[in-house]
């Protein structure tokens, strides 16, 4: 009896943890979560902390619009899950509310649909002095739209001989327009919406379209090569930002509105140059789009 007690002092099967009896192993596994989630938190904490200097030069550049009544535009595209909610609330998070707006419109109604098709977007374009930020804008024609048959063929063709006139216009008249595609992997996207399953506070972002997008994923690379074929233009550039890491991706996206915008008492300390890792022309996507399908018999990214 004496060793039994000897035994369970060096290796106890249980403890006490104020007044709750728990096994050790539990204990133990506890201790190793606690430390894991902990380091995540300082690691997010950081991060966060690394783009409020960014943050704080988008004050400046929308104080600079408000003052010079400049129009800005920023498209944000790209695949589910690519991050782009999350990535335009770091870029608004310090931002004066009553000059900008975040645009996400829904399905179109009976109305709209009998409407030209850019005129509900024409509508929530910005006034002198303001930003507004598309979550998914007129490119919902280029890619889901046609991948999933809500367009016609015939709808997706005058969208792509439109489009360009209509951005080309937007830009002869002042517009400041930043058009940006978050490209996330494959392998990514399956990953983000694992998780959106098991976690009740995510699961709503779940759509019945979006359990599809795995399924479709060659369709709409397709159809992201023809957007960028079509539409990347000296008048309306596309800029890719790699966002299978979400910190990176949301860094990136503030240099690349910053650079877009010459405002006034610019940080001269801070690097506002992208990486050239993460950020991608839309020509240079092009040539990488190509060269893979050339190697692989189609596109992949």
């Amino acid at each position: 009896m004496r060793e039994i007690e000897l035994n369970e002092l060096k290796n106890p099967q249980y403890v006490l943890v104020g007044n709750k009896k728990m096994k050790f192993s539990e204990l133990v596994d506890s201790y190793i979560e606690l430390k894991k989630q902990n380091k995540k938190a300082i690691k997010k904490y950081l991060q966060e902390q690394a783009l409020k200097p960014y943050q704080a030069e988008l004050i400046k550049m929308q104080e600079f619009l408000e003052k010079n009544q400049k129009r800005m535009v920023v498209l944000f595209e790209g695949r589910d899950a690519a991050g782009k909610g999350g990535t335009i609330r770091r870029v608004t998070r310090y931002m004066n509310e009553k000059h900008y707006r975040v645009v996400a419109l829904g399905k179109p109604s009976d109305v709209q649909k009998t409407q030209w098709y850019f005129q509900r977007y024409t509508e929530q374009l910005p006034r002198g002095g303001e930003i507004v930020l598309f979550d998914r804008s007129w490119y919902n024609r280029a890619m889901v739209e046609p991948v999933f048959g809500f367009c016609t063929e015939e709808e997706y063709e005058n969208f792509k001989k439109d489009v360009v006139d209509y951005e080309k216009s937007l830009v002869r008249n002042g517009t400041i327009l930043v058009k940006i595609y978050l490209s996330i992997s494959k392998e990514e996207q399956a990953k983000r919406f694992a998780k959106r399953q098991r976690d009740p506070l995510r699961q709503w972002k779940l759509s019945e379209i979006d359990l599809q997008a795995q399924d479709k994923w060659d369709d709409f690379t397709q159809m992201k090569y023809e957007m960028l074929k079509t539409t990347h233009t000296i008048y309306a550039p596309w800029t890719v930002i790699r966002s299978d890491d979400k910190f990176k991706a949301r860094l990136n996206t503030m240099k690349v509105i910053l650079n877009a915008v010459d405002y006034n008492n610019r940080d001269e300390e801070l690097d506002f140059v992208p990486d050239k890792e993460i950020v991608v022309s839309g020509a240079r996507e092009i040539e990488i789009m190509e060269v893979d399908r050339i190697n692989s018999g189609k596109f992949t990214s």
